[in-house]
């Protein structure tokens, strides 16, 4: 099963997946933050990875447009040309969090966000607001058949809002109002209440809807919160959220790689607040943890899986991009492991998270780390491991240790008014008396689903 990413949401929001088993100076540190034993070694092996995932960013990065390759070799000699709005977005907020640990000089961060901003304001190709999602990283001009992808705008969206609230710079902050402003939201509903997949000057909109739940929260938390373009509250409402039981763990989900339990929260601080359906930061927590369990219980026929080697979420593979994790069971699991799927849960299971990303470097060492740190995948039971690095892998890794170490891009992101206007607009309130999940193995008490409101039927214990 060899899919691009495109084939692979696609195939998402269809239903249609099939389930095979086949064979600077820092305000908090993470020991307290999370309350872990005091180890430097935690400390040391976050700053390590979060280091080499900045200069992912920074050396494949086109230093005149500021676009990000889409994925790069892992050991950085890498002539490709094809960049990622996607990618880029996560690049824009990993400069914020370079700049705060001095990775390179404050005047050379600043200039390289001042200078992709102004690129992607008064020049890049852009549809409605909409860039496309590949483009050609010198010139930003669209990549082949590559089409507008409402999640990936708002993936670079999310970066371009983190800059400005990061930087006091009146020129960053008016380019990045300008992104976000020109954006024409209702355009992408092409005449319904949810978001179409894709769109393309050939083919017009995909049939295909963001209308279940996944990473899209982003998607229309941003659109709510448009200044200019909104669209209305009442979309928040038409996305379906199934629910998922597996063993004790129940939780919101569906057919989907683990990654969708992350992405968004790169950006958006769900922790101790929750809407009519449930609290997403929990939501994260047991799913987390049910991924775990489930990658355990997968080491009867695949032995590289531990409950201190685990991780499965869309990635590389032997036979190119795949949709695989669970649970349920999804893809052609093969004993694949992919460091960024632990990576991305650090601040939902810390202690779990950390012990996978200690294993793998202890027990595999330069075997998968290379210039920009752990490899996208690799299966150590048939010796297969990807040449590659993938731009939005390296990048919730790299958000997701910082949320778990500081919160600064939690903090900094959700400093915009719009956000929080939006938050408020889908029914968001304050849950004071939960104790916060970073940090509890109890299971979360379910939660009626779809409780306080009607769907239309179309529709990380103390240490």
């Amino acid at each position: 099963m060899n899919w691009s990413r495109r084939e692979f949401l696609r195939t998402c929001l269809s239903g249609s997946i099939a389930l095979p088993l086949a064979g600077g100076g820092i305000a908090a540190d993470l020991t307290s933050l999370l309350h872990l034993p005091r180890d430097p070694d935690n400390s040391v092996l976050l700053e390590n990875i979060e280091r080499v995932s900045f200069d992912y960013f920074w050396n494949e990065a086109n230093p005149g447009t500021g676009l990000v390759k889409d994925r790069a070799r892992a050991d950085g000699a890498d002539t490709r040309r094809i960049g990622s709005i996607a990618a880029t977005g996560f690049g824009l907020t990993a400069l914020c969090i370079g700049d705060r640990r001095g990775f390179a000089s404050r005047q050379q961060i600043r200039a390289r966000v001042r200078g992709t901003l102004k690129f992607l304001a008064l020049q890049a190709p852009q549809v409605y607001g909409f860039l496309y999602h590949f483009v050609d990283v010198g010139t930003g001009a669209r990549h082949g058949h590559s089409e507008v992808s409402p999640i990936d705008m708002a993936i670079l969206l999310c970066g371009v809002l983190t800059c400005r609230q990061y930087f006091e710079d009146p020129q960053i902050q008016d380019y990045a109002a300008k992104i976000y402003n020109r954006v024409d939201w209702p355009w992408a509903l092409n005449g319904g209440d949810t978001f179409a997949l894709a769109w393309t000057p050939e083919r017009g909109f995909n049939h295909l809807r963001w209308n279940k739940y996944n990473e899209c929260m982003m998607l229309y938390l941003l659109a709510m919160g448009s200044p200019t373009h909104p669209i209305a509250a009442s979309s928040w409402n038409l996305i379906r959220r199934p629910w998922v039981q597996y063993e004790n763990y129940r939780f919101i989900a569906g057919s989907s790689p683990l990654f969708v339990h992350q992405f968004s929260h790169a950006w958006f601080d769900f922790r101790e607040k929750r809407d009519a359906y449930t609290n997403y930061f929990e939501n994260s927590v047991m799913a987390s943890r049910a991924h775990r369990k489930f990658c355990q219980r997968l080491a009867a026929k695949f032995p590289c899986y531990s409950k201190d080697v685990w991780g499965i979420t869309a990635s590389d593979s032997i036979g190119g991009y795949v949709a695989w994790g669970g649970p349920p069971i999804q893809g052609p699991i093969d004993g694949t492991i992919v460091p960024a799927a632990a990576a991305g849960s650090l601040p939902f299971v810390p202690e779990e998270s950390l012990a996978v990303l200690h294993r793998l470097r202890s027990q595999y060492g330069r075997r998968i780390w290379k210039r920009y740190g752990f490899v996208d995948a690799f299966n150590p039971l048939t010796g297969w491991i990807s040449p590659d690095v993938v731009g939005i892998d390296v990048g919730i890794t790299m958000l997701m240790a910082e949320n778990a170490r500081t919160q600064l891009v939690w903090d900094t992101f959700m400093q915009n008014s719009e956000i929080n206007a939006a938050m408020e607009r889908a029914g968001f309130h304050a849950q004071p008396d939960r104790v916060p999940m970073l940090a509890s193995h109890a299971p979360i008490p379910e939660v009626p689903e779809h409780s306080g409101a009607a769907l239309p039927s179309r529709g990380k214990s103390q240490y």
